[in-house]
């Protein structure tokens, strides 16, 4: 992987461990502060749009399928992970859906984008996975203890890492196959979410207003740092191969698990550290 698509990620990886930790903080408002950060995120980015290319493409049909599936998607994605949020603890969903999702991406990457990841970028994609999983599993018997059955946690890392997963491979595809502006695209899909969360905020406008007037910090700090995680990753896949890419992203669950173990006092803080060491060595054959 070039360093100019590894800084991208790597900054990525920050930024989405940033909003990750603002969102689990509110995350029992659900569709309220969705649809603020739908709304927040179109506001500030939606004015960068000329100074980045613009639409990037002449094909407006091609850019409007892109951003259309993209926002259905996204809007499932962000709907799992925050009732994840709701039921389960903060390091067993982020870190379980950022497993899940990479494994997954990589696979679909090889098979339908035809990459060829070589047998050391392979090695460091399974150590990422491998550690970020560990980290996802921690809590499973402690969550499991009080009630039968699939810890939800775990069940809804899961499903959202399936989301994470085809979001992720439609996205690449529509910005390699049409030279989508990342800024525009990633505004346009946040512009179409707001009607799909405007429904799903339907007779609770008065939570919506008072989330916006007792939370704006964090809807604006989320309405910045939401959408630049992921105009970071759009850009650094259209100079490397989403096999890397993907997996790299998720030294975000390092930051998010060491959240979980010192400000949310998480158990097994050792676990917890020695599976991000695993993280930091496929991070550094990524680098090689």
């Amino acid at each position: 992987m070039s360093a100019l698509a590894f800084a991208l990620v790597f900054a990525a990886a920050i930024t989405h461990a940033a909003w990750n930790v603002i969102a689990h903080g509110v995350s029992r408002a659900g569709m309220p502060f969705l649809w603020w950060g739908a709304v927040g995120g179109t506001a500030v980015w939606i004015g960068v749009i000329p100074f980045t290319g613009g639409l990037g493409t002449d094909d407006v049909q091609g850019f409007l399928l892109g951003v259309g599936v993209s926002a259905v998607l996204h809007v499932v994605y962000m709907a799992v992970l925050q009732r994840g949020y709701r039921e389960g603890n903060l390091s067993t969903v982020y870190a379980t859906a950022r497993g899940t999702g990479p494994f997954l991406s990589v696979i679909i990457a090889v098979v339908l984008l035809g990459e060829s990841p070589s047998a050391l970028a392979l090695v460091g994609v399974g150590a990422i996975i491998l550690g970020v999983v560990a980290i996802g599993v921690v809590d499973r018997g402690r969550s499991a203890g009080s009630r039968r059955g699939i810890d939800p946690g775990l069940l809804f890392g899961l499903l959202t890492g399936v989301a994470i997963a085809i979001y992720t491979i439609w996205d690449a595809n529509a910005v390699r196959t049409w030279n989508l502006s990342p800024v525009a695209f990633m505004v346009g899909t946040m512009l179409l979410e707001i009607p799909f969360y405007s429904i799903g905020v339907r007779g609770r406008w008065a939570a919506v207003r008072t989330l916006g007037r007792t939370q704006w910090r964090r809807i604006a700090a989320f309405s910045i740092l939401s959408p630049l995680s992921y105009i970071l990753v759009l850009t650094a896949i259209q100079i490397a191969p989403v096999a890397l890419v993907a997996p790299l992203r998720e030294v975000s669950v390092v930051l998010v698990s060491l959240f979980g173990v010192f400000a949310l006092k998480e158990s097994r803080p050792g676990w917890r550290i020695a599976a991000s060491a695993v993280v930091a060595v496929g991070i550094v054959l990524l680098a090689l």
